[in-house]
């Protein structure tokens, strides 16, 4: 068998992707590992530079933009790796990440998914992990009291303010740009909900690793780049309410009608508060409002996706692209 699977979902990202397999190529020296492309339909020339450049990569066209569960899922079922990786195609992966991180899940049978420290652009530490979205948390983001208040861990629920991802922990949810699966974890947990499209998908995934009995850990021995947006970067406003379409989708399916309304409630005013910050910032800041006019925008958008959201019936139309 196959020590390890590299999954990679690419859409219209051709210069990052080229990077991140270059990247990957010198792990081979120290695993046996198959990578495999899933282009959903990039217009820039990414599935003939991966055919040029990489002839050992697998790379699987589906001709149209089909999301990144789904994507995803395409290549887990081709894979044939004791363990599957599924790493964004923004993602530069030094040479010691994945043997690290193969030998840190050799070690730990019980750990089902893994995901490595985050490292941004100018390689300073970022967030790549979060709490399960609760109305608590919901509410407190809207009001940014988590920002205001990062040590506090009450305060600090949803996106871990209080956590500086500088230690091993096992954590509620590893966002998805990076994640090591273990093969009979999968099996037992089932692939990616394709219901979302793209966002919330890691959110689900690691509750149904959760709920199956399976560790979800953090792993800060071992780190990656992410320069992140390399997709969503083509369209950001549509993105960002498909987001908003992706965490009423995941409320509905945990939650009751009751808990859905408070949860609109707490995320509608999230948007709301933005719209008349980044408006008065677009007043009174001649300077920024080339930037507080695309938040205005942004937040606008999910804030009418919201109101004119069929709560009880569905979560909304699916954004495509």
């Amino acid at each position: 068998m196959t020590e390890l699977s590299i999954v990679i979902v690419s859409w219209n990202a051709k210069k990052y992707l080229g990077e991140c397999l270059a990247s990957l190529r010198s792990v081979s020296r120290n695993l046996s590992i198959e990578t495999i492309v899933i282009d959903n339909g990039s217009t820039d020339g990414s599935p003939q530079l991966v055919r040029d450049q990489f002839p050992e990569v697998k790379v699987i066209e589906n001709g149209c933009n089909l999301g990144f569960a789904r994507g995803n899922n395409i290549g887990i079922k081709l894979a044939t790796g004791k363990h599957i990786c599924l790493i964004n195609s923004d993602v530069n992966v030094p040479a010691d990440c994945l043997p690290k991180m193969y030998q840190f899940m050799e070690q730990n049978p019980d750990i089902g998914l893994l995901g490595p420290q985050m490292l941004a652009s100018d390689r300073h530490v970022a967030r790549s992990g979060m709490r399960f979205p609760t109305v608590w948390n919901a509410f407190v983001r809207a009001f940014a009291v988590d920002s205001m208040l990062k040590p506090y861990g009450v305060f600090g629920n949803l996106l871990m303010t209080d956590f500086g991802f500088d230690k091993n922990k096992d954590m509620d949810v590893l966002n998805g740009w990076f994640w090591m699966v273990r093969r009979e974890a999968v099996d037992e947990v089932g692939l990616l909900d394709e219901r979302f499209f793209m966002y919330c998908e890691d959110i689900d995934w690691c509750k149904r690793f959760h709920l199956a009995g399976w560790r979800v850990v953090f792993y800060s021995e071992a780190a990656a780049v992410h320069y992140g947006g390399a997709s969503s970067s083509n369209h950001p406003i549509r993105f960002s309410v498909e987001m908003q379409r992706a965490s009423v989708t995941y409320w509905t399916k945990y939650h009751g009608r009751v808990s859905l309304v408070f949860y609109l409630v707490a995320i509608g005013l999230n948007h709301a508060i933005r719209v008349i910050v980044w408006g008065l910032m677009y007043l009174i800041k001649p300077g920024a409002r080339s930037e507080a006019l695309f938040a205005l925008k942004r937040s606008a958008a999910c804030l009418h996706y919201l109101m004119t959201l069929a709560v009880f019936d569905k979560a909304g139309p699916e954004v495509t692209v």
